[in-house]
């Protein structure tokens, strides 16, 4: 927690702020991805290539993304249907887990796991149809009040728990509390933690992936990028620290007690919400409720998420190659599609999990670091502060110019440099991988470096073409 604080604070923030500034001023000159805003921040010819970083990165994380997202969707099912009542352990859960996605069969894909990615891809599909206003904001206009309802009436029936079991008094849910809040200051030397942290903060942020530009560059020139940077952060932190925290670790404790919740966080985020919270929500009144409940808030976020993954790239064949929105859409969901059947197939073997760390860590914070040198340094920092006071009606404090100046690109370069040290050199050699595992990782590496040629070679047609030379959008 204390890394991400650190993050929100010398990262996010000032990102935000960015990312918003850059994004509108894109948009004013007929530029919604970070191909052509780059190519403004900084007129030089590999600038547009950079940005299609900005374009890589949300396609390759929506295309595992969009694999979980579809388990949330079954998982509703399930819990509404009452699928997996009886299972009473997180060993029963877990293997309910592996049964539903098949790895036990020939093709490492169960067949209602594979409906369901097919199904949630087709209900992304069908929302972005509908485009900017009728597609996403309209979803997230109904979404995001049933999320954020879902949350709090989960958030106060975690802490109006008490003590489940009368005969430990120490497994309370306020101890939990303190199991989630107490730091570990050891912690803090391990270069890993704080590249997690960031891109933990990135992820739920958005920053770092060239999509806030892409909503941004529909704004107006007069809409203040300060305020809405500001309480965009805000909104999602109330949602991701207050509530998000005060329901999967304090009733995981509550339940399993020290050892238990640290077993359970170790065994990562899948393990913790398909394999504990089932198991957890099954001993309360009412378990089908809070348990369709779970699983209908963990979908719907999902979809919001993955609907901005997929927007950069459906903007990008708008505004730089002319296609038709329709067009667009459709191409974008077949590559994600196509892309996604190496996790699926792979998810045994690493291959998700590679896709996971070099592009939704290490991607994303590379990523910007990247568009803060071009917006800060190459751009000017007088000039990036003006940008981002144009219109608003209120005035950021001059310490977070400095921590904009010299904080952010120094955090994010000496995060890298230590991680280098400590980490790169297993990562690049996948030391500890076992060997069956290794195929699919290159496959996964491959996939990556593959997607990134292909758009750059987009981007190069684009600005060779002239259309994407902005002004008609």
């Amino acid at each position: 927690m204390i890394p991400y604080f650190c993050a929100l604070v010398f990262l996010a923030i000032p990102l935000m702020w960015c990312e918003w500034a850059m994004g509108r001023m894109g948009g004013e000159r007929g530029h919604g991805t970070t191909p052509g805003i780059f190519q403004l921040l900084w007129q030089h010819p590999v600038a547009k290539y950079l940005g299609a970083l900005g374009i890589l990165l949300p396609v390759a994380v929506g295309c595992y993304y969009i694999y979980v997202q579809s388990w949330t969707l079954a998982y509703t099912y399930y819990a509404l249907m009452e699928t997996y009542v009886g299972l009473t352990s997180q060993a029963e859960m877990s293997e309910f887990l592996t049964s539903f996605q098949g790895r036990h069969s020939k093709w490492g894909v169960g067949g209602l796991a594979y409906l369901c990615f097919v199904v949630t891809m087709a209900v992304n599909t069908w929302i972005l149809s509908g485009g900017i206003r009728k597609g996403i904001e309209r979803a997230a206009s109904w979404g995001m009040p049933i999320l954020i309802g879902l949350s709090v009436l989960l958030a106060i029936r975690v802490l109006s728990l008490g003590t489940p079991d009368p005969s430990r008094p120490e497994y309370d849910v306020w101890n939990g509390m303190g199991f989630l809040w107490n730091p570990d200051l050891s912690r803090l030397t391990d270069a890993k933690v704080w590249l997690a942290a960031a891109g933990q903060i990135f992820f739920t942020l958005s920053v770092g992936f060239g999509t806030i530009q892409v909503y941004a560059s529909y704004l107006r020139s007069t809409d203040d990028v300060v305020v809405t940077g500001l309480s965009t952060t805000m909104v999602n932190e109330w949602g991701e620290v207050i509530l998000g925290s005060t329901i999967a670790i304090p009733i995981a404790y509550a339940f399993f007690g020290p050892q238990g919740t640290v077993d359970v966080a170790q065994g990562g985020a899948f393990n913790l919400g398909f394999a504990t919270m089932p198991v957890v929500l099954q001993q309360l009144p009412w378990h089908v409720a809070f348990g369709t409940a779970w699983f209908f808030l963990l979908f719907i976020a999902g979809t919001l998420s993955q609907l901005a993954l997929m927007q950069p790239l459906i903007t990008f064949l708008q505004d730089d190659l002319a296609w038709s929105h329709c067009k667009a859409v459709l191409v974008t969901s077949a590559v994600i599609f196509l892309a996604a059947h190496v996790p699926i197939l792979g998810l045994t073997s690493g291959a998700l999990d590679e896709i996971d760390f070099w592009a939704g860590t290490f991607g994303v914070t590379l990523f910007a670091l990247v568009e803060t040198i071009l917006f800060v340094c190459l751009f000017r920092p007088e000039q990036a502060w003006e940008e981002i006071h144009r219109g608003a009606q209120v005035r950021v404090p001059q310490f977070f110019r400095w921590i904009l100046t010299y904080v952010t690109p120094l955090y994010l370069l000496v995060l890298f440099g230590v991680w280098a040290i400590q980490y790169s050199p297993t990562a690049f050699a996948m030391e500890g991988v076992p060997p069956d595992e290794i195929p699919w990782r290159w496959g996964a590496r491959l996939l990556l470096l593959g997607s990134f040629g292909i758009i750059c070679f987009a981007v190069r047609q684009a600005f060779r073409s002239g259309v994407a030379s902005g002004g008609h959008r």
